[in-house]
């Protein structure tokens, strides 16, 4: 479909619209903005930016001449309430779903200026990015749930992909006529596609690479190869530090949101060899303590078992007393309960 038929559609839409029109979208497709824009001053409407990328690409757009909006049909957030709802339209982010977007934040009355109405007609002219359905869905709901009238791709014909057809990439390919090709962007069977396409049209398959994250291209006068591989993937901020949580701490924490952890802590007189005090478990997590007294109780019961088995124990024993209280703890509470928590033995010294 023509993106050309956008605009006949948007016409229609806002000739039918009683209250206020809220229209999200990519803030990057100035033709789209531009069409949404002139459907709404035909019908007397002024045009209102929500969401930062929004604000930011319409001012760039709108200082270099390329979205034309004629003076006094802009309108800035704070002056919304100032105006019928019948003369306004919302240009927003957020047609992915983005928790944080100006679209998700409405719908989920935590925007500082605007909440959804009954009356709102809210235009969804994006399709969803694969594995952005969910969050998708998640907004449409809830705008629903506030009683807007909602319209999106499948209801009406409010998007067109701005993604070149096979017939244009076609096009583009007989007239560049490259010796060598990286199909980039979207998921591997689509760069795979577009190889096979290269290839058809009589592209040597040796002179196409599909790469992968973090795979080097090396490019000479004459040659194209993957030479080695350098890190990436993301970045995680934990506080003041950057990248510095390790794969074995992100282990542990996932493990602990999941299973919890089981403190087993006793103190040991040294002199004697005995134990003077516990095993005292704690469970952060785990199991209620006052509500599973017999599984806290079973437990202290494996840990003395374990300890009993001792004459008498010496410093050296500690390494092999703990891995045996782990090894043993996590098979009794598995066979009782089917969990499997992190547990954390803790032997104090009284020497």
């Amino acid at each position: 479909m023509s993106e050309r038929k956008i605009g006949e559609t948007f016409v229609n839409q806002f000739r039918n619209a009683r209250g206020r029109v809220i229209v999200a979208m990519f803030s990057s497709n100035i033709n789209r903005l531009q069409q949404v824009i002139d459907s709404a001053i035909r019908f007397g409407r002024k045009v209102c930016f929500v969401g930062r990328s929004m604000v930011s690409v319409s001012r760039v757009a709108m200082q270099l001449g390329e979205l034309v909006i004629p003076s006094g049909y802009t309108v800035e957030l704070d002056d919304l309430d100032s105006y019928p709802d019948d003369e306004l339209l919302i240009l927003t982010t957020g047609s992915q779903g983005e928790p944080m977007s100006g679209l998700t934040r409405m719908a989920f009355s935590e925007h500082r200026k605007l909440q959804i109405k009954p009356s709102d007609k809210v235009i969804i002219s994006a399709t969803p990015i694969p594995g952005n359905e969910k969050f998708v869905s998640r907004v449409i709901n809830q705008l629903y749930r506030c009683g807007a009238e909602v319209i999106y791709e499948s209801m009406a014909e409010v998007h067109v992909s701005g993604h070149a057809c096979q017939e244009e990439i076609k096009l583009m390919h007989t007239l560049v006529r490259p010796k060598y090709f990286i199909p980039i962007h979207g998921e591997y069977r689509m760069l795979w596609q577009h190889a096979e396409l290269a290839e058809t049209l009589g592209m040597e398959r040796q002179n196409i690479v599909l790469p992968a994250a973090g795979q080097v291209i090396e490019m000479g006068s004459d040659s194209l190869s993957i030479a080695g591989t350098v890190p990436v993937g993301e970045v995680l901020v934990d506080g003041l530090g950057i990248g510095d949580v390790s794969n074995i701490v992100l282990r542990d924490r996932k493990h602990l949101s999941q299973d919890g952890l089981i403190i087993v802590a006793m103190a040991f007189d040294r002199t004697n060899g005995i134990l003077v005090s516990g095993p005292d478990v704690i469970s952060r997590g785990f199991v209620y303590v006052r509500e599973n007294e017999d599984i806290i109780e079973s437990t202290r019961e494996v840990v003395r078992a374990i300890i009993a088995s001792y004459d008498r124990i010496e410093g050296s024993d500690w390494p092999s007393i703990k891995n045996r209280i782990k090894d043993e703890l996590h098979r009794f509470i598995y066979e009782k309960i089917k969990r499997n928590p992190m547990i954390l033995p803790i032997i104090v010294d009284l020497g």
